[in-house]
């Protein structure tokens, strides 16, 4: 019996030295949306951690409010859980806690650490911005056609642009839903994890929306009420020039989103 349980430890003890624990590259802890190095995250926002050995699988949301834990994975940002849409060996996607803020405490400097089953990364650390601007897009990479609604419920794209999806410009005085993240925090407060279909909530700091170069009326800049973690602007198409490609960008003082974001304009 003795041999027996000499044999069990060195076999545990060899099964423990295969496994890996999770590695957070440097600097792979990103924006979500435009996965753009060096970009700061925003409290409330869409995060994505790249790395080896995040997970065993892959695992994905799929009910509302979002999980603490996935597959046996969990995200701590500045030592508090963060919701997971997603898990995988090679990325996580997380939604950044409300509370990690950035104060004088941290120099806007937030750590985050990946946990599967009793194994940790080493901690990695990401800037945080009070907000960091960015809009979704239909193609990856946060460039391309914006996700901008007319409000029939197209896409303010060219008629045809986007396989399996109803398409058409947007029209010069009409209103656009501009979905996006980053836009930082909101009043009320919202819990992490969950989305705002209970009540409205509105965006403390408050964008200006451009289309083509020309400010746009701005009428709603808070949390969409469907998707965790996902801004909705509603703003009024200004007087443009027409375009299949026209920049459609937000912009906080001076601090402005990409112009490759576009929409469809007749």
């Amino acid at each position: 019996m003795r041999k027996v349980g000499v044999l069990l430890l060195l076999y545990l003890s060899a099964a423990m030295a295969l496994a890996q624990s999770p590695a957070v590259a440097e600097g792979g802890i990103v924006n979500g949306v435009t996965y753009a190095a060096g970009q700061p995250v925003a409290p409330g926002s869409i995060a994505s951690i790249f790395g080896s050995d995040l997970a065993a699988s892959l695992a994905q949301a799929d009910s509302v409010p979002l999980s603490f834990s996935m597959a046996d994975v969990s995200v701590s940002v500045n030592g508090m859980p963060a919701p997971l849409f997603f898990v995988s060996p090679g990325q996580i996607n997380i939604q950044v806690p409300w509370n990690v803020l950035p104060d004088a405490a941290d120099n806007g400097v937030a750590t985050v650490v990946v946990s599967r089953g009793q194994l940790k990364s080493i901690a990695r650390s990401v800037n945080i911005a009070s907000v960091s601007p960015a809009i979704f897009t239909v193609g990856p990479d946060g460039v391309g056609n914006a996700i901008a609604i007319n409000s029939d419920g197209s896409i303010a794209a060219p008629v045809g642009s986007i396989p399996g999806l109803l398409t058409h410009p947007a029209g010069v005085g009409q209103p656009l839903v501009i979905l996006a993240s980053g836009l930082g925090s909101v009043t009320p407060v919202d819990a992490d994890g969950a989305n705002s279909v209970d009540q409205l909530r509105s965006t403390v700091h408050i964008p200006d929306v451009l289309v083509g170069g020309q400010p746009a009326q701005l009428l709603f800049s808070g949390l969409s009420p469907s998707f965790t973690a996902v801004n909705q602007v509603n703003a009024v198409v200004p007087s443009v020039s027409a375009g299949s490609a026209v920049p459609l960008q937000l912009r906080f003082g001076d601090l402005v989103t990409s112009d490759k974001v576009t929409i469809a304009v007749q």
